[in-house]
């Protein structure tokens, strides 16, 4: 039997153990990394090459969410179960709009635990009806299609929501954990889509348009 390969990220050294034990003891299971932020994550899945990431949302250096979007951005195959110890949906939300496979609360008994972690592997979904009406609410809410009439992609409005709060490329790069050459491009790609030749211009375009309404 090809066991599944877990890799557990969470900056609780408590939990980080706790899991690692009561998860080792599922025959189909094997923990192939612990990681205690976001950055420690992302590398032990370029190492480890994980099936799955349990990944805690609240980590210092690098957080879950943007862990998750960097993973998806280089392992898309690598799946990801966001651990939230808390019903904190716009963290949730935002996870799962950057690939995450669904979430689980850390109260989970440790078989519901290893039975989700199957659900994923098998190609299935962790989502709650709950949340799943939250998400389409917020998409709703936030990206009416006349929002996004000049083609954007999510990360482009995320790069310019950045840009007309006043930030520099270079504190976009780090607040997105983007290097400073991608920043550039994004940015680029924006004027060209917006047809606007600096900041200022695509700030105001863009707020016309409803785009940053919710900044």
């Amino acid at each position: 039997m090809e066991k599944i390969k877990v890799l557990i990220a969470d900056d609780q050294e408590l939990i980080l153990e706790s899991l690692h034990i009561v998860l080792s003891m599922e025959e189909d299971l094997e923990i192939v990394g612990l990681a205690k932020n976001g950055e420690e994550a992302l590398k032990g899945c370029e190492q480890f090459m994980p099936d799955i990431v349990l990944m805690d949302i609240n980590m210092p250096v690098m957080d879950g969410v943007a862990a998750t979007a960097l993973i998806k951005e280089r392992i898309p195959a690598t799946k990801i179960i966001m651990l939230t110890s808390y019903k904190e949906v716009d963290y949730v939300l935002a996870a799962l709009r950057r690939g995450a496979e669904g979430y689980l609360l850390k109260a989970l008994h440790p078989k519901e635990l290893a039975a989700g972690i199957r659900v994923v592997q098998a190609g299935g979904t962790l989502i709650s009806q709950e949340m799943a009406s939250k998400m389409i609410k917020s998409i709703n809410n936030t990206a009416p299609a006349k929002n996004n009439e000049f083609g954007l992609t999510a990360r482009e409005i995320e790069v310019l929501h950045k840009l007309a709060s006043g930030l520099r490329n270079q504190d976009i790069a780090e607040a997105l954990y983007l290097s400073e050459g991608t920043v550039k491009n994004y940015i680029s790609t924006i004027y060209s889509k917006l047809n606007v030749k600096g900041r200022r211009e695509a700030a105001r375009k863009a707020r016309d348009s409803g785009m940053l309404d919710h900044s």
